[in-house]
C-alpha cells in the first residue's frame, strides 16, 4: 500500500524542477534578497548625508564668492569635459549591464559591468591629471578661495567615488566568479543607484564651477 501511495503521489505531484545555476537562483517572486529594504534604507541615509555635506560646501562656496574681493577664478582644465563624458558613459553602460542581467544574459552583464567599472577608474585618473595641470600652473589649494573650493569639492567627490568603485569592483569580482545569488542582486541595484547619484553630483559641481565660479 505504501508503494502504491508513493507511486500515486509521484504521478499527481511531479518532482520539482532542477535548481538554477549556483549563485544565480531566485529566492522570491522577483529574485530580491530578504535584506533589500534594509539595504535601500541605508542607501537613502547615505545619499541624504552626502547631499547635506555637499549642500554645506555649496552654501559656503556661494557666500565666499559673493562676499569676498580676493576671489580669483581658476582656469578650468579642459580634461574636465572629457572626464564628465566618461562618468556619464559609465552610468549608461551600468544600465546596459542591469538590463542584460534581467534578460538572463550573464555574459553581457559581466562585460558591461566591467566596462562601467573601468570607466569609473578612468575618470579618477582624469581627475588626477586635472589636479596635476593646475599644480603645474602654480595653482594650489591655498592659492586663493576659488582654488581652495575647487580642490576641496573635487577631492570630496573623488573620495565618495572611490567608495562607489569599491562597490562596483566587488560586484564585478562576484559576477566573474558566478557568485551573484539573489542577495547580491540587492548589492547590484544599490551600487548602481549610488553610482548614478555620484554622476548627478558631478554634473552639479561642473555647473557650479562654470556658471558661478
Amino acid at each position: 500500500m505504501a508503494v502504491s501511495a508513493s507511486v500515486s503521489h509521484g504521478i499527481m505531484h511531479p518532482p520539482p524542477p532542477p535548481p538554477l545555476e549556483p549563485g544565480w537562483g531566485d529566492s522570491g517572486p522577483d529574485g530580491r534578497g530578504a535584506d533589500r529594504r534594509a539595504s535601500f534604507t541605508g542607501l537613502w541615509l547615505l545619499l541624504a548625508a552626502t547631499t547635506m555635506v555637499f549642500g554645506a560646501f555649496t552654501a559656503a562656496f556661494v557666500m565666499r564668492r559673493s562676499l569676498s574681493g580676493d576671489w580669483i577664478a581658476v582656469p578650468k582644465p579642459h580634461i574636465l569635459f572629457l572626464n564628465t563624458a566618461i562618468l556619464l558613459a559609465s552610468s549608461i553602460v551600468l544600465d546596459f549591464s542591469r538590463r542584460a542581467l534581467k534578460a538572463g544574459d550573464r555574459g553581457k552583464f559581466n562585460l558591461y559591468w566591467t566596462a562601467a567599472t573601468a570607466l569609473g577608474m578612468l575618470f579618477l585618473g582624469g581627475q588626477a591629471l586635472a589636479w596635476g595641470e593646475l599644480s603645474d600652473a602654480g595653482i594650489y589649494v591655498a592659492s586663493n578661495p576659488a582654488s581652495s573650493f575647487f580642490y576641496v569639492l573635487t577631492a570630496a567627490h573623488a573620495f565618495h567615488l572611490l567608495g562607489g568603485i569599491g562597490a562596483l569592483v566587488y560586484v564585478d569580482v562576484q559576477a566573474w566568479r558566478l557568485r551573484l545569488g539573489p542577495a547580491k542582486r540587492t548589492v547590484i541595484d544599490v551600487s548602481a543607484v549610488f553610482w548614478h547619484f555620484l554622476d548627478a553630483l558631478w554634473v552639479f559641481l561642473m555647473l557650479l564651477f562654470y556658471l558661478w565660479a
